[in-house]
């Protein structure tokens, strides 16, 4: 039981640490949520951006690490 709960806080601790990671290095990549397909509706003071390409692209990365990691 205790055994669970240390890998279980590594596991959040890790997941922690990689979306800091991640959260530091988006500025460093400017292509990261301007993909083509993106939606962007600018009608005067006002912007609605949708990363919609985006959010298809991250979610099968992490659908085929999450796989890899499963096997």
């Amino acid at each position: 039981m205790i055994g669970d709960l240390g890998k279980m806080l590594m596991l959040l601790g890790a997941a922690l640490f990689a979306g800091g990671a991640l959260l530091t290095l988006a500025g460093t990549l400017p292509w990261f949520g301007r993909l083509p397909g993106d939606i962007v509706v600018a009608r005067g003071p006002v912007t609605f951006y949708f990363p919609i390409v985006t959010c298809v692209v991250v979610s099968v990365a992490l659908s085929l690490l999450f796989w890899l990691f499963r096997r």
